[in-house]
């Protein structure tokens, strides 16, 4: 009876730790690339993502749904938080990953989406991301590749998860997800920017 006590006791220890370790590794980060379908379906794509949410960031207004934002009558652009796994990714790869998602030589707009709620913008929740975000664009902007970058740096204010029917909806509605994908011109685009898929 001791013995089986002794076996439950260690193996709910162990199962502790390792919760424990495991979140300890887990780190979020906060990227706003435009319609947030499409940066969350690219972010769902690199190993050590474990999840991302669709939502709205940058702004002061409170409480905003898909509705005003999306009418652009708040200060909010649409973002995806990702839940990512800092022993296998860690944030300035995420922030290398994301520059090839985007197109940072437009202003309030990405692809054809445009007004303030479609700007591109990395939204950090700590100095240390601000310093490594900060860094990479400037970084990029002095490779010349681009006249001007016009992705933002700025923090999160407060992260708001948008509406449950927008969440994984490349997944749930894979047809009207590809046709707007490609009607919107995104990856011809990127192609443009950053060259072919499989050299980026």
């Amino acid at each position: 009876m001791n013995h089986i006590k002794l076996k439950t006791t260690l193996t709910m220890a162990l199962s502790l730790m390792a919760a424990t370790s495991a979140q300890a590794e887990t780190k979020t980060a906060v990227f706003g690339g435009g319609c947030f379908w499409c940066t969350e379906a690219d972010f769902d794509k690199v190993p050590g993502v474990l999840k991302t949410i669709s939502g709205y960031a940058g702004g002061q207004y409170k409480d905003p749904d898909y509705k005003v934002v999306s009418a652009g009558r708040t200060d909010h652009t649409e973002v995806v938080e990702v839940t990512y796994d800092d022993t296998k990714v860690s944030y300035s790869q995420l922030v290398e990953y994301f520059w090839k998602t985007i197109d940072p030589t437009v202003k309030n707009r990405q692809f054809c989406d445009s007004g303030t709620q479609y700007r591109s913008g990395f939204y950090y929740l700590n100095e240390e991301q601000k310093k490594v975000a900060e860094a990479s664009k400037a970084k990029l902007q002095a490779t010349g590749k681009f006249k001007t970058i016009y992705t933002e740096v700025a923090p999160v204010v407060k992260f708001y998860p948008a509406e449950e029917y927008h969440q994984d909806y490349y997944i749930k509605n894979p047809v009207r997800y590809g046709y707007y994908r490609n009607g919107c011109g995104r990856d011809k685009r990127l192609e443009e920017l950053w060259g072919p898929k499989a050299s980026r």
